[in-house]
């Protein structure tokens, strides 16, 4: 499992696009992640996916209604990661008005969320391989912060527990 002082390994992850612009098209457009989280602060949270009760109803909100003072602290960017596909993940982008708050990450394959360490086989209750629940601080690709959830909680990967060691780290 990946950790604290940890880069982030080397992983694309897909995006909706709702309208075109740099360099974008409208649709599923393809990151790699090097690129993506060079020179930034990141407040990236992840988790088993989309539309799901705790997901929707909690996690996602959180970050909304926290992204004026995630900015505050410093940070340049907050994503939302999950084993969806990109049009799922731009539907549930929608759904929640994420649009210039939280960017909404698909990890269609789980391969970042394999390379971290945080894929959960769910198959039993006919989910497939998903994402634990947890939430980091990336800056300039290099993990400053980890919170992972025990299976079936929501007590440390929140908005709040986040935007708190933001604050601490990037004073």
């Amino acid at each position: 499992m990946i950790k604290v002082g940890d880069k982030l390994p080397a992983a694309k992850l897909q995006e909706f696009i709702e309208v075109e612009g740099n360099g974008c098209s409208i649709g599923p457009n393809t990151f790699d992640l090097a690129a993506l989280t060079a020179g930034k602060k990141i407040a990236l949270f992840a988790l088993p996916g989309a539309f799901t009760p705790t997901c929707s109803a909690k996690h996602v909100p959180g970050y909304i209604a926290q992204h004026d003072a995630f900015k505050a602290a410093g940070i340049d960017e907050i994503w939302c990661v999950s084993v969806n596909d990109a049009y799922v993940m731009g539907a549930w982008n929608r759904d929640q008005k994420t649009a210039g708050k939280v960017r909404m990450l698909a990890d269609g394959n789980a391969d970042f969320t394999k390379a971290v360490g945080m894929a959960l086989d769910r198959s039993s209750a006919g989910m497939g391989i998903r994402s634990a629940r947890y939430s980091m601080l990336v800056v300039d690709g290099v993990v400053k912060a980890l919170n992972v959830e025990a299976p079936g909680k929501f007590e440390v990967s929140d908005a709040d527990t986040l935007l708190r060691q933001a604050r601490q780290l990037l004073a």
